[in-house]
């Protein structure tokens, strides 16, 4: 099953994370299938790449928790 999660980068104390398609077997920072945006929690700060992030949500890929609630400020559910 393919899933739609953050994926861990930056320094220590400062989060940035990656929003990426990736197998739900696969470890948090492992290889991911595609990278489809952005989010920085301490500045607020999302890039989401809506046709891939629409295409996948189509094809059966399961946004978090986490995700889903970005994806829903970001109104992307509106547009299925």
């Amino acid at each position: 099953m393919l899933k739609i999660r953050l994926k861990r980068f930056g320094r220590k104390s400062q989060p940035c994370y990656r929003i990426v398609v990736i197998d739900s077997r696969i470890k948090r920072d492992g290889r991911a299938i595609e990278e489809v945006g952005f989010y920085n929690p301490l500045t607020n700060e999302t890039h989401l790449k809506f046709d891939r992030i629409i295409e996948r949500l189509k094809t059966g890929a399961q946004p978090t928790d986490t995700v889903r609630n970005i994806f829903l400020k970001a109104k992307i559910f509106d547009s299925l």
